[in-house]
């Protein structure tokens, strides 16, 4: 008897992942880090780099489009790929495709062979993003599944956060072709880590010979098209561009072969059906919004800092490292409260505290510097990890575990599309906010205002005693004045741009009530 009741624990009890399961989500986790790193560790090493290679500053612009117009075409393709050729090979074939074209960017000595570098990099790094989170999702148990959650959403933080900071810190230090180097030692790690945790499987071509090629074409055409005319359309100047109506054009004919795919093919390269589950719709829609608050924010502070507070690259990533330190926080604690509390409740909380960031961020001044911005990096760093831990736990426990990968996909591009909408919007925001407070603050000036004129008398005063010419002390006044203006106009756009992504966050809390609710510490569905 006590042997039948030995035996019935046993087998109630949930087995435990295996070393080698953890060791391929260490693997999947370390890629994932590496591709999204790349993504921004160019950007503080950008005017290095187009110095060097002869660019201008609208061609160097290009180093990081090429990169996300290829990264984000590659990740909902992946699921397919791994289909075809298995996750181990798969995954070793885009390592190795990533430190190839590493190298090439690092060698680069032209805009042209650059921007190639970054586009195979791009197609290399965006295939280890969604098959990190499939390979936590199909080699862990249920209630190991908060650890490797954490592991993978680390990396969507930690990422785009860690590149600028990385980056300056290598260009000033060494050299900016380090930014590219750096990544061999990574990538033989990751290598490594790939052949011990993975098991070899079969490549299945008949998967590749009967695949929604229509879908594949329109994905290629259209993705990558949206991601160019989001990225120029601003300093294209729009449709005013040739450019950017015939990417337009482009974008909506390959939408349109996707949709031909979706009714054409039995196994469409996208699973669009999955959106049709409310939760996992829900977990799209916020991963939308919250992506662009990453990147947006990624962009704002940095931004600010350099123009307005006159930080350098290696000062900014001090402070854009602050909304780092509460995932070192609770990276310990996070895995038990992933498995113990509802995720709905979860990403709830952090969208408000994303929002409260925002908030605190609308009152910036002409003298703000780094310290008026400790508060909300600290927020939006909780923020941050409390929406996107639980939702990468939800994305997965809204699907079968068969769709598992395509749902990895479907989600990591959502993300991506959201950074890239989100500084678009944002780039359109601040050109017109700025413009019209300029405006605004002009037309109270030429109203006769008091004290735009005392401020008037006085700075043409001091010009003069430096000068000792009427004319020209009363030109460098109006020059002060119109400087003024122009930074006051600068500091309430970007007030502006925090409040509307702060509004963003709010707009997504209805979502979580749509959400699925575990109903055990398994993690099962209702």
């Amino acid at each position: 008897m006590a042997e039948a009741i030995a035996t019935q624990g046993s087998a109630d009890k949930p087995h435990d992942a295996t070393l080698t399961d953890w060791i391929a989500v260490a693997a999947g986790s370390l890629g994932a880090l590496l591709a999204t790193l790349d993504i921004s560790i160019t950007n503080s090493a950008l005017p290095q780099i187009q110095g060097q290679i002869g660019a201008t500053g609208t061609e160097g612009t290009w180093i990081a489009t090429g990169y996300l117009m290829s990264e984000i075409v590659m990740i909902p393709l992946a699921a397919w790929l791994t289909r075809v050729f298995g996750l181990r090979r798969f995954l070793i074939g885009t390592a190795l495709m990533f430190t190839f074209f590493s190298m090439f960017c690092g060698l680069s000595s032209s805009l042209g062979a650059m921007i190639a570098g970054r586009i195979g990099q791009g197609f290399a790094g965006g295939a280890m993003i969604p098959t990190a989170q499939t390979i936590v999702r199909t080699r862990l148990p249920p209630h190991q599944l908060p650890i490797g959650t954490t592991l993978f959403g680390l990396t969507a933080i930690l990422g785009p956060l860690l590149g600028p900071v990385i980056g300056g810190w290598l260009t000033e230090n060494i050299d900016w072709r380090w930014c590219f180097f750096l990544n061999l030692p990574i990538s033989i790690a990751l290598i490594t880590l790939l052949l011990v945790g993975l098991p070899s499987e079969r490549m299945n071509l008949e998967r590749f010979i009967k695949a929604d090629w229509l879908g594949i074409l329109g994905l290629a055409v259209g993705l990558s098209s949206l991601t160019v005319v989001l990225e120029e359309g601003q300093r294209e100047h729009w449709f005013d561009s040739l450019l950017i109506i015939w990417l337009s054009i482009a974008m909506v004919a390959g939408f349109f072969l996707i949709a031909v795919g979706q009714l054409r093919s039995s196994t469409p390269i996208l699973r669009l059906q999955l959106v049709i589950n409310g939760s996992f719709g829900s977990v799209l829609l916020i991963g939308t919004a919250v992506g662009a608050g990453i990147y947006g924010t990624a962009y704002l502070v940095p931004q600010f800092l350099g123009l307005l507070s006159g930080y350098n690259a290696e000062q900014s990533g001090s402070i854009m490292l602050l909304s780092g330190i509460p995932a070192f926080l609770l990276m310990p604690v996070l895995p038990k409260m992933l498995g113990r509390y509802d995720l709905r409740v979860m990403v709830g909380i952090g969208l408000l505290l994303y929002w409260a960031s925002c908030f605190v961020d609308t009152r910036l001044t002409t003298e703000s510097v780094g310290h008026d911005f400790v508060l909300s990096q600290l927020l939006r760093g909780f923020g941050q990890i409390l929406v996107m831990m639980p939702l990468s736990q939800l994305s997965m426990r809204s699907v079968d575990t068969r769709d598992a990968g395509d749902a990895a996909g479907l989600y990591n591009m959502s993300r991506n599309l959201g950074g890239t909408l989100g500084l678009t919007l944002l780039g359109v925001l601040m050109d017109r906010r700025s413009h019209f407070h300029d405006d605004v603050m002009r037309e109270g000036i030429l109203a006769n205002s008091q004290l735009a004129q005392d401020q008037m008398a006085s700075n043409t005063a001091s010009y003069l005693s430096q000068s000792g010419d009427p004319s020209t002390a009363q030109l460098q006044a109006f020059s002060q004045l119109a400087n003024d203006i122009a930074q006051q106009a600068l500091v309430m756009a970007y007030n502006d741009a925090f409040y509307v992504l702060g509004l963003a966050m709010l707009a997504c809390f209805p979502l979580i009530f749509i959400l699925k609710k575990r109903t055990t510490q398994a993690g099962l569905r209702k």
